[in-house]
This record gives structure tokens, C-alpha cells and sequence, in this order.
């Protein structure tokens, strides 16, 4: 039984007790789905979860504005990952995706939410490129004012969802000043004259990446997300609200590594006697059970000063984004190490969680890019 104490901190409140308990008996009806084919397995998760209602919050309800509710976001994610890893990749995608337009978007480009949140339409995040991951400022796209619309021009790549989204928020150099100020933010449905998929990407727990080709995409004034130039501040307001869930995905995958090693150190027999007893066995349970509730208590802290009203979490967020994906990585090491030979062997839990972790310290901002982040804030505010 995985230990759910940690709902009883005062960071939640009772719905978010009644949301983790309903989704845990939602997902072990309904997870995992068969990963063969991939494409198909997103838009059967993003059909499946929208239309049991799990996909409302990642974004605004038009008939009831209010802002995004980061503990339900987390909550969800490290629910799903626990029991799924591409179904909080699927849940995860519809919120980054539409994150720009609930946050900043024009009511006619909000009507997409309804549809994102229905499980109808599936939604991406286009910011980086080939030249520009981490370093935004350095986007090359160009969005060319032509008449009284856009042509974007250039290509995007590592794109979650790349060739099965039926919109992009995609951000591109307008020109009105250089490096971060520079950019703009636009809507580009995913049938849009020009817009290609010039590569789809294989990763070591596929997930459906492409590298995108924009060649001369004409939009209409009407695309434009805020105003000119306000991209970088959009695209780091996205992320300043979903960056702690990606700490609670990896906080998802820790503990269910923990939980299978538990069952696997009782279960198993060394030299006469369960695991368990050898205290070498004990000791490498306890840094995981520690590393598991450190990591729960900056994701937590972190959604709740949002949820509170802060205006910007950049160092709680970049905090348990950095802690919470490195110490998933070392309890997911230390669970195949206390598998043995299983926790290697192509299709076990244990192994597939040993792929999913790793990309999680690296999009959203690599736990590099968190340090320098983190360093920036704390000094910034000494």
C-alpha cells in the first residue's frame, strides 16, 4: 500500500485528499495502456482522461475563471506517474501546451481550453530549438509582420506531442529588441499550411517527439498571444507554473521505485533470510523513504506558495524541480540495485522507470540551468 501520510500535511486541503484518492482507484482500473504504438496510446490517455474529467485542470474554465490550481496539478501528475509514466505525460502535455493561453490568452483563442480539457484536442509547447534549449533568449525562429498577419519561418525541436497536436503555442523572434525581449508568442493550429514534421524523435522511454518545420506559415494578426514581445515573459510565466510538477512526476516514479522495493526486499531471501534484514538493505530504504519526502516537501511547498498568490515562484519552483528530479534518479538506481538481474530486464517496473526518470532532468530547464536559476534568486535577494 503506498503511503499517502504525506496528505495529511497542511499544504492540502480536503479536496486535494478526495482528488488522490479518486484518481488512484480511477488509475489502477484504467493504467497502464498497451505503449506498442505510442501515437495511439497519447490520444487513447488524452481521450480517456479527458473524458473521465481529469483533464480540467490543466486550464482555465471560461464559464469560471480562476486561476490554475498547482497542488491538483501536482497531485495528478505524481498520481499518474506512479501508475503510468505516459499518462502523465499525456496529462502534463495538455496543461504546458495551453499554459500560455489560460494564463494570457484572448477569449477567442480560449476556446480551444474547452476542447483540451475534454480530452478533444491535443496541445504542444514549442519553444525550443536546434541552437536554443536552454537559452531562450537565443531563439532564431522569426515571426515576419506581412500585411496584417505573420510568416513564421525556422524549426523547433524536442517537441512533447510533435505530429499528433491539433495546436502549438510556438514562440518566435519578432524583432522588436534583441535576445529575450525579442520574442513573441503565437497560436498555430496543427493543420497550418507549411508547419512539418521534419523528424520524429526516438527516446529511451518513447514518448511522441518530432522536430517541427515551419516553412512560411501564414497566421492571422489574431494568433499573436498577448503582445509583441512579451514571449520570454509568457513562456517563463508557463513555466513557473509547471515546473513544480514535474518535481511531483519524478516524486510519482520515486515512490512507486520505493514501493516495489520494499515488496522486493521482504519478498526476496539472501543467505537464509529476507532482504530486509541485512542492514545495508536498511539503510538504502531509509535514504530513499528520505529522499522521497524531502522531494514531497519542496514540490508541495512550491504549489502551495503559488496556489497562496504568489506572483512568481521562480526559486521554490526551480527548488523542487532540481531536488525532487536528481534524488527520483538516485532511489530509481537504488531500486534496481536491490532488484538484481530484474531490475534490468526489459519490461519491468523497475527498468521502465530507469528510463522515464532521466528526461525529467532535462526539459522544463536542466538541473544545471535550475542551479544557475536558483543561485540568481538567492543572491539576487541577499
Amino acid at each position: 500500500m503506498p503511503d499517502r501520510s504525506f496528505l495529511n500535511w497542511p499544504f492540502f486541503e480536503d479536496r486535494h485528499r478526495e482528488l488522490a484518492e479518486h484518481l488512484d482507484t480511477w488509475c489502477a482500473k484504467n493504467l497502464p495502456v498497451d505503449h506498442h504504438d505510442v501515437d495511439a496510446a497519447c490520444r487513447e490517455l488524452v481521450a480517456k482522461l479527458g473524458k473521465d474529467g481529469w483533464l480540467k485542470p490543466t486550464a482555465l474554465d471560461t464559464d469560471n475563471p480562476g486561476p490554475l490550481d498547482v497542488r491538483t496539478l501536482c497531485i495528478t501528475r505524481e498520481t499518474l506517474a506512479r501508475h503510468d509514466g505516459l499518462a502523465d505525460f499525456a496529462f502534463a502535455m495538455q496543461g504546458l501546451g495551453t499554459g500560455a493561453l489560460s494564463l494570457f490568452g484572448a477569449p477567442d483563442q480560449q476556446q480551444w481550453l474547452s476542447k483540451t480539457r475534454a480530452g478533444k484536442a491535443i496541445s504542444a509547447f514549442a519553444l525550443s530549438e536546434p541552437r536554443s534549449g536552454s537559452d531562450v533568449a537565443n531563439t532564431e525562429m522569426t515571426a515576419t509582420r506581412d500585411g496584417d498577419g505573420y510568416v513564421l519561418t525556422g524549426e523547433k525541436t524536442w517537441i512533447s506531442n510533435g505530429g499528433i497536436a491539433d495546436l502549438y503555442v510556438v514562440f518566435a523572434r519578432t524583432g522588436d529588441a534583441p535576445g529575450a525581449k525579442g520574442l513573441s508568442a503565437f497560436l498555430v493550429p496543427g493543420d497550418a499550411k507549411g508547419l512539418g514534421i521534419a523528424e520524429r524523435l526516438e527516446v529511451i522511454a518513447p514518448h511522441p517527439l518530432a522536430r517541427l518545420s515551419f516553412d512560411q506559415v501564414r497566421l492571422p494578426a489574431s494568433a499573436l498571444i498577448g503582445k509583441p514581445g512579451d514571449g520570454f515573459r509568457i513562456a517563463m510565466s508557463v513555466l513557473d507554473v509547471f515546473r513544480s510538477t514535474v518535481g511531483a512526476a519524478a516524486l510519482g516514479f520515486a515512490r512507486r521505485a520505493l514501493d516495489e522495493s520494499i515488496k522486493r526486499v521482504a519478498e526476496r531471501k539472501l543467505f537464509g533470510a529476507p532482504m530486509a534484514e541485512l542492514q545495508m538493505v536498511q539503510g538504502h530504504i531509509a535514504d530513499m523513504a528520505l529522499d522521497v519526502d524531502a522531494a514531497a516537501l519542496l514540490v508541495y511547498r512550491a504549489a502551495w506558495t503559488k496556489d497562496m498568490g504568489a506572483a512568481r515562484v521562480t526559486r521554490e519552483a526551480a527548488m523542487a524541480k532540481l531536488f525532487a528530479t536528481d534524488k527520483a534518479q538516485e532511489v530509481i538506481d537504488k531500486a534496481v540495485q536491490l532488484h538484481g538481474g530484474d531490475g534490468v530486464r526489459k519490461g519491468h517496473i523497475v527498468e521502465s522507470l530507469y528510463r522515464e526518470i532521466r528526461a525529467l532532468r532535462i526539459y522544463e530547464g536542466a538541473s544545471d540551468v535550475q542551479k544557475v536559476v536558483i543561485a540568481r534568486q538567492v543572491m539576487g535577494a541577499a
